[in-house]
């Protein structure tokens, strides 16, 4: 009997089949091992960052999440992380991009949206940093003060009154259109350099409620800055009938009195405003000034030291005192004193520069 031939070609296939089947597990193993090799190195450098960020150590976190990107763009986290870092750092024109990119590629993060408007509102983009903290308050009402208190702010720069008088109201938990609100938003406004505005707000505050303790401090304070010395002085005698024992509208009135001239008055309600509260840096400088001008160089000198003491970064205080030493033929005191007030003036104006 004949055997049947097997066909020579269909046993080449056979033996192909079993040797790429022989073959697969292999081929597959290259083929995912570098793939996962790397999937680990990104997790590494990820955990890596995040325990740098916790220690504050971002300098060194952005270094390495910069190396990852330009290893292997696009992974996905190092936005987040490279964002969170910068903000940190203090370097928020730097941050925003990165937030930015992380926000869009998850727009439920509440804590990159938070720091994305806080990092537009840093830089003097306060459009920008609307719409992400207008996210975070509607996720968080009553969490996150300070990104509810810089979205109100951002509306005021963005000249939206109605919006930032709605969101401080809010926050403060006031009738949106009572006259506390209008108290509130005046002030802030008064803060921010918008007088006319802010006056507007004052006065509404005022209609709505004659007896309302602060509304007449403010207008006085409004008064103050366009030099209407008279009208800041009727309004701080309102406030103080309003709140006698209202320390602040007696050394307002003071100053006010100060730069009239009428130094025996400005003395009496200054010291007035002493007795209430002596925790109060600024009237002893202000008294210290009047004192000045009454060329009682010792009791001047005393007064400013008080306030000094009270407040150790007060511009006002250490520079008239560099001039009462000047007077009083001190030089290398008065040198001393006007070297600290530069200083602090330098430290303020750039705080002032960043953050208003």
């Amino acid at each position: 009997m004949n055997r049947m031939r097997f066909p020579e070609w269909l046993g080449r296939r056979i033996c192909m089949r079993t040797i790429r089947a022989k073959r697969l597990p292999i081929i597959l193993f290259c083929l995912f091992l570098p793939g996962g090799k790397l999937a680990a190195q990104e997790d590494t450098a990820l955990t890596t960052a995040r325990s740098l960020i916790q220690q504050n150590k971002n300098e060194e976190a952005i270094g390495q999440l910069k190396a990852l990107t330009t290893r292997t763009p696009r992974v996905k986290g190092v936005d987040r992380l490279l964002g969170i870092a910068y903000y940190q750092a203090g370097r928020f024109l730097e941050a925003a991009p990165y937030l930015e990119g992380s926000w869009r590629e998850n727009p439920n993060d509440r804590d990159v949206a938070q720091l994305l408007g806080l990092s537009y509102y840093s830089i003097g983009k306060p459009a920008e940093a609307i719409p992400p903290l207008e996210q975070v308050r509607r996720w968080r009402p009553e969490a996150s003060m300070d990104a509810i208190y810089i979205l109100g702010l951002c509306y005021i720069l963005a000249k939206d009154y109605p919006k930032a008088l709605e969101s401080f109201a809010d926050s403060y938990g006031v009738p949106a259109e009572s006259a506390a609100a209008h108290l509130i938003l005046a002030r802030l406004l008064l803060r921010q350099g918008f007088d006319p505005i802010g006056e507007n707000e004052a006065q509404k505050a005022l209609s709505l409620s004659p007896q309302l303790p602060l509304v007449r401090f403010t207008l006085g304070e409004f008064d103050v800055y366009k030099a209407d010395y008279p009208a800041a002085i009727r309004h701080f005698e309102a406030e103080l009938a309003v709140s006698p024992a209202y320390a602040p509208a007696m050394t307002r009135l003071g100053d006010v009195y100060l730069r009239l001239g009428r130094h025996d008055e400005a003395e009496r309600i200054l010291r007035s405003s002493i007795w209430l509260d002596q925790t109060a840096a600024e009237p002893y400088v202000v008294l210290g000034k009047v004192l000045i001008k009454k060329r009682q160089f010792a009791m001047a000198e005393r007064s400013l030291q008080q306030g000094i003491a009270l407040e150790p970064g007060n511009y006002t205080a250490h520079y008239f005192l560099g001039q009462l030493y000047r007077e009083m033929g001190r030089p290398d005191a008065a040198v001393r004193e006007m070297r600290i007030s530069a200083e602090i003036q330098k430290r303020e104006t750039a705080v002032d520069r960043r953050y208003r």
